[in-house]
């Protein structure tokens, strides 16, 4: 069965149908800085309108990296904490799955 809302992979190969904010805290948390050093979570279609990522940093932390083209944002930030980074994510999704369910 395909995503209803969005799906989260990561470079080794991982996929998952809409996340829970538990799941993206146990994709985050597998990220290292050799063989799985980003994932991407976006809607599961063709030219999507948004996306999130967030890669592994040379030095300590990740590169979160959000871009909504509808709402014309783009935005890069970075931040240690796994857990702070899934619940932030998860909150994103929230408002654009709302988005394109309204």
């Amino acid at each position: 069965m395909a995503a209803k809302y969005y799906c989260a992979d990561s470079e080794n190969g991982d996929h998952i149908d809409d996340p829970s904010e538990d799941a993206l805290f146990e994709l985050l948390s597998d990220l290292n800085d050799t063989d799985n050093t980003f994932v991407v979570i976006q809607p599961d279609q063709d030219d999507p309108a948004w996306f999130a990522s967030v890669a592994v940093l040379d030095e300590r932390g990740y590169e979160i990296v959000r871009r909504d083209t509808t709402r014309r944002e783009h935005h890069v930030t970075n931040e240690i904490d796994t857990g702070r980074i899934a619940g932030d994510l998860t909150k994103w999704l929230a408002a654009r799955t709302f988005q394109n369910t309204a």
